[in-house]
């Protein structure tokens, strides 16, 4: 076993001087190499980690679960929900190698560490094209994907009893199996800052992330798009509202809907959704009072609102030639939930055209920094999507790729000039993520609330619960 380049932080064991099973992830891992990794992982440790199958994508590829320990309290953690966000593969398999190395996150928690090595593997193969880098963002995003809103398996719009998607089936029999005490979501950011959303509160959490994300020097966003009107638990830290029902554009663009963070909660389970930005934006922590918030914001708005229009125009002349191309219908899905929801965002964040019934909550220059942020995303992601259909398509006809082209570099040269985005390796990503995880564990663990066991499986590699097949 050769010894990890890592050394012990205050407070934790001697022992714990991490012996990695594997070298350490310097890039994001693919759907294989991550079973791969949690197969090797069970192969050193085959008393104390386990790797079953709980399901089957669309596709035919399995869903695996790593389980880490035996202890009656169960924590679950989802890497992958969303196929754009591949930092959470990476964390989950560092989030098993301290589980087996630190007997205080098992035996002493009497906890069981339950880990998804990804929910969404078929969406994450289509990511690969950018994946093991070089990482620019021109790549990330000409080589992006993202399902449509009715394909990503964390959500529930029509509720849990009409869940339509096998992995989202999948996640939901494991909840009920496991009743986590603990539930934790890896998500990631592509511009912008790292930040924390919980269904309930941790208290002491928003000081654990700002000491990690000092200590790995990443900028924590004070004021995420996702969370511009919960209420806030600490910097950085957010309260989901319970979830509602509500049209598409309401869904796509208010993660208050119906969702597997909260399906458990019948459990006892607190969730958290744990955000780490892949480049950070150090103006996203900017706390102060903006001099000229209208001004930016009309400028954000009529920024979206002509890139919207472009892009609806470069679709309206793609779209014909797209007839018979194989599975168009998954690319153009997300582009058209884009440019859906694109003007009436533009809209709500115009001071010219206030929404009477929500307005704007008090901004600061973080906020209007990740309005900014969030709109040149949209186009952005739109105008990857179409450039891969063009590509795919294998002629031009209309002439859209060199447009495509600019507005792509044009786009990310906003990003790296305007707003100051700088990459963070994988590494960091990673470690950001466990350490929050972690806190995040043991503050949930703290309330000595009894848990019930659930009935264990056969913890050997065979599937241990019925699996759906399409």
């Amino acid at each position: 076993m050769t010894p990890c380049a890592h050394t012990a932080t205050r407070g934790e064991p001697r022992h714990a001087l991490w012996r990695c099973a594997l070298p350490p992830l310097l890039r994001y891992p693919t759907v294989d190499e991550l079973a791969a990794r949690a197969a090797a992982l069970v192969a050193r440790h085959p008393r104390d980690a386990r790797l079953r199958r709980v399901g089957t994508s669309r596709a035919g590829t399995p869903l695996w679960l790593l389980s880490v320990g035996h202890g009656a309290r169960h924590a679950l953690v989802v890497a992958g929900p969303h196929a754009n966000e591949p930092v959470g593969g990476a964390t989950v398999l560092r989030l098993a190698e301290r589980a087996l190395a630190d007997p205080r996150l098992t035996e002493g928690a009497d906890a069981t560490w339950n880990l998804l090595l990804c929910l969404d593997p078929d969406g994450l193969r289509r990511n690969e094209g950018w994946l093991s880098g070089p990482y620019s963002l021109g790549r990330h995003f000409r080589h992006f994907f993202r399902p449509g809103f009715l394909e990503q398996p964390e959500w529930l719009p029509d509720g849990a009893e009409a869940a339509a998607l096998p992995e989202t089936r999948a996640l939901l029999r494991l909840q009920d199996e496991l009743k986590p005490f603990f539930q934790c979501s890896l998500h990631g950011v592509d511009v912008g800052g790292a930040f924390v959303e919980l269904t309930r509160d941790l208290p002491g959490l928003a000081q654990r992330v700002a000491h990690a994300a000092a200590r790995l020097g990443i900028p924590r966003e004070l004021g995420p798009y996702d969370a511009l009107y919960w209420p806030g638990l600490g910097p950085a830290v957010h309260l989901i509202p319970p979830p509602h029902r509500g049209d598409l554009a309401a869904a796509i663009t208010e993660a208050a809907v119906e969702s597997t963070w909260f399906h458990p909660q019948r459990h006892g389970t607190v969730t958290a959704i744990v955000e780490a930005p892949m480049w950070g934006v150090p103006a996203v922590e900017d706390g102060a009072r903006p001099d000229d918030r209208d001004a930016v914001l009309r400028a954000v708005s009529t920024t979206l609102r002509h890139d919207t229009r472009v892009l609806e125009d470069l679709l309206a002349r793609v779209r014909p030639g797209l007839a018979g191309l194989p599975d168009a219908g998954r690319l153009l899905a997300p582009v058209d939930d884009y440019l859906l929801v694109c003007p009436g965002l533009a809209d709500a964040w115009d001071p010219r055209t206030p929404d009477p019934v929500r307005p704007l909550p008090p901004l600061r220059r973080a906020h209007l920094t990740a309005l900014r942020i969030a709109g040149r995303r949209l186009a952005l992601r739109t105008a990857g999507l179409l450039h891969q259909l063009v590509t795919a398509r294998g002629d031009d006809p209309a002439g859209a790729l060199p447009e495509l082209d600019r507005l792509i570099d044009t786009w990310c040269a906003d990003y790296q000039d305007g707003c100051g985005a700088r990459w963070i390796p994988v590494a960091r990503q990673a470690e950001y993520q466990t350490r929050v995880v972690r806190a995040a564990f043991e503050l949930a663990a703290r309330d000595g609330a009894p848990y019930p066991r659930p009935g264990e499986p056969d913890w050997g590699t065979q599937a241990a619960v019925p699996m759906h097949r399409e």
